[in-house]
C-alpha cells in the first residue's frame, strides 16, 4: 500500500489536489464563457433572421434544432443525435449545410461554414474552433451589404 503522506517527489497531495481543482474551475469558467457567447450569437442571428423563438439558443439541444430550422430543415432532424456515429455524422453534415444557408441569408459567404472541418487537421484543430467562433460573431453582429 502506498503511503501518500510521505511523498518524496517534492509535491504534496494537497498541492496536487489544489492544482487539479484549479484546472477544473478554469475549465468550467471557460465553458461558461463559451456557452454565453454561443447563446448570444445564435439568439442575435435568430432575431435578425426573424426566427419565431430566438430564446431557444440558450437551451442545449433546442439550439441545434433552431439552427436546423433557420437553415431550412425540419426541427425533428435533431433526434439524429440519438443514433451513435452515423447519426452524429449525418447531423454534422446537416449542421454545416444549415450554417451555410444561414450565412448566405446574412450575406456572408456560405463556405465559411466549412471552417470547423479544418479541425480534423491536427495542427489546425483549436485554431479552426476559434476562427469559427469569430466568424459566428461577425455573422451575428456585423451586417454585410448585399452584393449586386
Amino acid at each position: 500500500m502506498v503511503d501518500w503522506t510521505s511523498m518524496t517527489s517534492g509535491a504534496s497531495v494537497e498541492a496536487i489536489i489544489a492544482a487539479v481543482a484549479a484546472l477544473i474551475v478554469a475549465f468550467l469558467f471557460f465553458a461558461l464563457i463559451l456557452y454565453v457567447y454561443n447563446g448570444l450569437v445564435w439568439m442575435t442571428i435568430g432575431k435578425k433572421l426573424r426566427y419565431k423563438y430566438p430564446w431557444l439558443a440558450w437551451i442545449p439541444i433546442a439550439n441545434g434544432s433552431m439552427v436546423l430550422q433557420m437553415g431550412g430543415f425540419h426541427w425533428a432532424w435533431i433526434f439524429l443525435i440519438l443514433v451513435p456515429v452515423l447519426g452524429w455524422i449525418a447531423l454534422g453534415v446537416l449542421g454545416i449545410i444549415a450554417c451555410w444557408r444561414i450565412f448566405e441569408k446574412r450575406n456572408y459567404p456560405g463556405w465559411l461554414a466549412l471552417v470547423p472541418l479544418a479541425g480534423f487537421i491536427n495542427i489546425l484543430g483549436s485554431v479552426a474552433g476559434i476562427v469559427f467562433l469569430v466568424v459566428l460573431g461577425f455573422v451575428a453582429w456585423k451586417d454585410m451589404k448585399k452584393k449586386r
